[in-house]
């Protein structure tokens, strides 16, 4: 979904957008995150891990699209892991996504 991608580059150009599972667990510690996003095809272990800290600190997270493509929008190569800062661009990302999860869902039920 296009519009996930585009906000996420909106994000990282605006500076409310930080890559990388150590940044975004520092920045969770601190309170600092609004939303984190997990790509799809990271690692097992890190995406369990990154889940149970964002539960602990009260962060909504999704698992989303290809670490190729989220890498290339936020302008941060071969990260698998974001995190969004601002409230309002999380918001926006959180719907886009789970528009999107709806659709997927819709079009896998076939009668």
């Amino acid at each position: 979904m296009a519009g996930t991608e585009t906000l996420m580059g909106f994000a990282a150009r605006s500076r409310n957008l930080v890559a990388g599972a150590g940044t975004c667990e520092s920045n969770m510690k601190r309170g600092k995150l609004a939303l984190l996003i997990i790509t799809e095809d990271a690692a097992e272990g890190s995406r369990e891990k990154m889940k149970r800290m964002a539960d602990a600190a009260g962060v909504p997270c999704r698992i989303y699209g290809s670490s190729d493509t989220l890498s290339k929008a936020a302008g941060a190569p071969g990260r698998c892991v974001f995190g969004i800062t601002d409230r309002q661009f999380a918001g926006s990302i959180i719907r886009e996504i789970d528009r999107g999860e709806g659709k997927a869902n819709e079009e896998k039920e076939v009668f």
